[in-house]
């Protein structure tokens, strides 16, 4: 008797982390297409205008752990589901802050931006929970690396239109039909989104392979639906943040994030205001280098699981793509020795390319979670790296208030690189997943809380 085929359900969940991911880093970018134009409506300088681009970074930031606790809480769907309705209509009303005046328009604005970050911050976490629960473990670097890189087809797929509909109508509207599209989304997720088990289209047999071979397809079970389960502890945070091979990991994450808020916020405007193009020009050469981001993304992580079949260690696996893509991305920094436009746009390519091919920290972090708190490791995680989303568009502010130029700017962004690299290089060491250690045992709530996490 011929055994039954399995269904390639995972497949189907990718595709859904890709799209979700696409919206999220278009809403991000929503800023950065309109910045310009809104800069001149506003009459705002480059320090204000930073930090409106800011706003994002600070709720994001302080929103991961709470956002990673309440994935482990109440599961991946029904939180994350949540989360992109929130972030979309609060990018929804940011189309009307026009309505006041200049001071209350800023402070609405970055009011709304800080809504954006905090209703976004479960979002990655809950890619990198949702990855860990569907694929194998040979198949979560190329998984991860695919749904990371819809950050920059995010940027080949709407920043042309995001600059069409600001030279057209005006940037008020670009607001308003991103947040529309998320809205919609969030409805289709609650139809397709389910974990291994429940899910009404995977058979038994892609369902075994997947567990067998590393996926934690239990990890949902039973959650939100009011069984008793105490939340991770604090000691948990405290063994992850004194781990060498985290923290090594947490500041790669924030230098490449650092390149990564670059693109999404002055890079449009620094095409305008140091290069001379129209925003309808910005928006189009804007998507170059993410197309070849993307290409460099989703390679990193092909060439990662390729090394790890050819029987190469989870350490090389990882570290050889981040490390050799990141020296590629220092390129940025030869911008500032060229003067013709394809040459800029050439060099800033390549240099989102080689991030793109580095930027297998969510790959990294599924191999290296706990399997107790995937969600709030994640948010941690994603705490670091986002830091500089705040400070970021804050120092390019400032540097380019003092200087009058881009120069150094670039010299900053490239800089962020370099550190990555040498915090792989010498701080990670191998890489492995975490086994944290519970604390001493109290009385029956301990048993109750191991059988739950066995």
């Amino acid at each position: 008797m011929q055994a039954t085929k399995p269904t390639h359900v995972r497949y189907l969940i990718l595709l859904m982390l890709f799209l979700v991911t696409t919206i999220n880093y278009a809403d991000r970018a929503t800023i950065a297409i309109a910045g310009s134009s809104l800069q001149k409506d506003l009459g705002i300088d480059a320090v204000t205008l930073g930090y409106i681009f800011s706003a994002f970074g600070w709720a994001y930031v302080a929103g991961q752990i709470p956002g990673g606790w309440l994935l482990d809480r109440f599961g991946s769907k029904k939180v994350y589901a949540l989360s992109i309705f929130t972030w979309s209509l609060f990018t929804v009303l940011q189309g009307y802050v026009g309505e006041f005046g200049v001071s209350t328009a800023v402070v609405a604005l970055f009011m709304l931006r800080f809504m954006v970050g905090l209703a976004e911050a479960p979002s990655f976490p809950g890619n990198a929970r949702i990855v860990a629960a569907w694929f194998p473990t040979a198949e979560r670097g190329t998984a991860s690396a695919i749904f990371n890189s819809a950050q920059y087809f995010a940027t080949v797929l709407f920043a042309p239109l995001m600059g069409w509909i600001v030279y057209r109508f005006g940037w008020q509207h670009v607001f308003i039909v991103m947040g529309v599209i998320g809205i919609i989304f969030s409805l289709i997720w609650l139809k397709v989104i389910h974990s291994p088990r429940q899910h009404p289209l995977i058979n038994e047999a892609e369902l075994n392979h997947i567990a067998a071979n590393g996926a934690m397809v239990d990890m949902d079970q039973d959650k939100g639906k009011g069984k008793k389960t105490d939340g991770p502890k604090w000691d948990y945070i405290r063994q992850l943040l004194t781990n060498r091979m985290m923290l090594g990991v947490y500041l790669g994450q924030y230098c490449i994030n650092g390149i990564t808020y670059f693109f999404l916020t002055w890079f449009p405007v620094y095409l305008v205001q140091d290069r001379g193009m129209t925003i309808l020009k910005a928006g189009f050469i804007a998507s170059l280098p993410a197309i070849c981001g993307f290409i460099g993304g989703v390679l990193g992580g092909v060439i990662s699981d390729y090394l790890l079949r050819k029987g190469h260690s989870l350490t090389f696996a990882r570290k050889a793509p981040i490390i050799a893509g990141l020296l590629v991305s220092s390129s940025i920094i030869a911008c500032n020795y060229v003067d013709v436009e394809w040459m800029v746009v050439g060099f800033m390519a390549l240099a989102f390319f080689g991030k793109g091919v580095g930027a297998l920290g969510w790959a990294v972090v599924s191999d290296t979670s706990p399997k107790q708190i995937a969600g709030l490791s994640g948010g941690l995680f994603n705490t670091f790296g986002n830091l500089a989303s705040i400070t970021t568009p804050i120092v390019i502010g400032y540097i380019i208030a003092t200087t009058g130029s881009f120069k150094w700017a670039l010299v900053f962004v490239g800089a962020n690189a370099l550190v990555a690299v040498f915090s792989y290089l010498v701080i990670v060491g191998p890489i492995k997943r975490v086994v944290l250690k519970e604390p001493p045992a109290k009385g029956p709530e301990l048993t109750n809380l191991t059988e739950a996490h066995s």
